[in-house]
């Protein structure tokens, strides 16, 4: 699933391609993707509506609009968003259509239509308002690791609060914004800290180096346009990431510090790389027999 550095990239490519452009039409034939309003009231929603420009939060874009209004759309698994002329042929993966008043059209296609699709309102205070009226849709996401007010002691403040394992909480959206598997794998990493290793026992040092590793790999992943190991595509094309990542999908290679081979085990249903000699695990934090991590 796209993370923070495809999601980025993503936002990146489309500001200069739809700011300014007006909302003529839209068109969806894959109800359970709109999240808000009711299918029924959504082209109405956007309709005249022009894009004043686009941003991300999370792993989220969002495209703010005229009259206070936003559209914010997930692109999950394997959305793609493509910003192509009206007369261009839709292949049948297209379950998503903005028709702007210059002919153009933005596309979302989508092989599995786990992307979803919503316009909401902004009020004076800028959150964005979710079906009841009050409640911030973005107040539920942690905070932005790239942000310049992201510092090491808040990471490490954030730590000391939680007991969860390493890789868990990165990749809670509550926690921290917009890692996922890929960079969660990637920092840890870096950090050389076992992604089963509990948040509560690290020491200053250790978090200032998650921090420093958690920044940097996202930094180099967004310079990098991303990682194309899947079904991601920006509008530009795929990105180059997959070809710079030190452990993620390398099970069995040599890890790039120690030679030994990298390992892959299984957290939440999610597949996990690291190498067991420079990301030791301290014998507190091994799983317990019958535990839910998949060796």
């Amino acid at each position: 699933m796209p993370e923070l550095p495809e999601v980025e990239t993503i936002a990146r490519e489309l500001r200069p391609l739809v700011s300014g452009a007006l909302i003529r039409d839209a068109w969806f034939d894959w109800p359970n993707q709109i999240k808000h309003p009711a299918p029924e009231l959504f082209v109405d929603a956007l309709r005249g509506r022009r894009i004043l420009g686009v941003e991300r939060r999370a792993k989220w874009l969002i495209f703010e609009l005229s009259e206070s209004a936003v559209l914010a759309v997930q692109v999950k698994m394997t959305g793609q968003l493509l910003v192509l002329p009206a007369g261009e042929p839709r292949d049948s993966h297209v379950h998503a259509v903005l028709s702007f008043e210059d002919g153009r059209e933005l596309r979302l296609r989508d092989t599995r239509k786990f992307g979803r699709l919503g316009v909401y309102r902004r009020d004076a205070a800028g959150r964005l308002l979710g079906a009841d009226d009050e409640t911030d849709l973005l107040a539920q996401f942690g905070p932005e690791p790239l942000d310049d007010g992201f510092r090491a002691r808040d990471l490490r403040a954030l730590l000391g609060r939680r007991r969860g394992r390493l890789k868990t909480l990165l990749m809670n959206q509550a926690f921290v914004a917009g890692v996922g598997n890929i960079y969660a794998d990637e920092a840890l990493w870096r950090a050389q800290l076992h992604p089963l290793r509990s948040a509560a026992g690290l020491n200053a040092v250790q978090a200032r180096r998650l921090y420093h590793a958690l920044r940097e790999v996202l930094s180099e992943a967004v310079a990098r346009r991303g990682s194309s190991v899947d079904d991601y595509l920006a509008p530009e094309g795929r990105g180059e990431m997959q070809h710079f990542l030190n452990v993620y999908g390398r099970a069995g290679r040599p890890c790039p510090r120690c030679g030994r081979p990298i390992r892959r085990i299984v957290i939440n249903a999610r597949s996990t790389h690291f190498c067991s000699w420079c990301q030791r695990l301290p014998a507190a934090d091994r799983p317990r027999p019958g535990s839910d991590i998949a060796r």
